[in-house]
């Protein structure tokens, strides 16, 4: 290659084939700084055709053997919703008991649910005995199966995020007893419950870092073997 081959000064290449350009990469990086776990949530309904076209992006994730192992509960009725925010007090009050000092003043400060306010509550599981797929790559590894669900939440997130809706993974709970709360098959096993609507406000870092919580790691470890 000689000096006739390069770019002229100033000018960058063309992104290589299949690949975006350098705005459209910008715009994603920032959708991923501003996806944050949401727990503060406005009360105003959420259009069910921006909820719809949302969902469409689990139908896109990839998953082990083309399984599509999630299973997805809508949560609208109260009795339901009460039996899920019954469960989260009980879970996350016993967390607080595993504290002690300022750490536990700190953790009964936090808001760690927003399911008294979120207008939309999704309680997402997998099939762990999914036939579809043949077992294609769970054989040796069946937890390929949450994982391909969990990879399809994450898609999901960021279509709400773009839409600019805000999601909550509610973790702090007690899956056993909110599969049976909410007459699940057996064989589905909870990956998440998640509350959805419009975000107070927006940020670009974790809530619990703001908090001073826990703080980000400044570089990617990466080990070579």
């Amino acid at each position: 290659m000689d000096s006739r081959d390069l770019p002229p000064s100033g000018h960058s290449q063309e992104p290589p084939e299949g690949a975006f350009d350098s705005g459209f990469r910008d715009q994603l990086d920032l959708l991923m700084r501003m996806r944050r776990d949401v727990r503060r949530f406005r009360k105003d309904p959420v259009d069910e055709a921006v909820l719809a076209r949302c969902l469409k992006a689990i139908q896109q994730a990839p998953s082990v053997g083309l399984s599509e192992p999630w299973r997805i509960l809508r949560i609208d009725s109260d009795a339901a919703r009460d039996a899920a925010l019954r469960n989260f007090e009980q879970a996350n009050a016993a967390a607080l008991e595993g504290y002690s000092g300022d750490q536990a003043t700190r953790y009964a400060g936090l808001k760690l649910s927003g399911m008294r306010e979120a207008p939309v509550q999704l309680a997402v599981f997998c099939d762990d005995e999914t036939n579809q797929g043949h077992g294609l790559g769970a054989a040796t590894m069946p937890e390929m199966r949450r994982y391909s669900v969990v990879c399809a939440v994450t898609l999901f997130w960021l279509s709400l995020r773009a839409e600019g809706l805000g999601l909550g993974w509610v973790s702090v709970l007690d899956p056993d007893q909110l599969a049976r709360d909410l007459a699940v098959p057996a064989d589905w096993q909870l990956i998440g419950y998640f509350c959805i609507g419009w975000p107070q406000e927006l940020a670009d870092s974790p809530e619990l870092e703001r908090l001073g919580w826990e703080s980000r790691r400044a570089a990617l470890p990466i080990e070579t073997r």
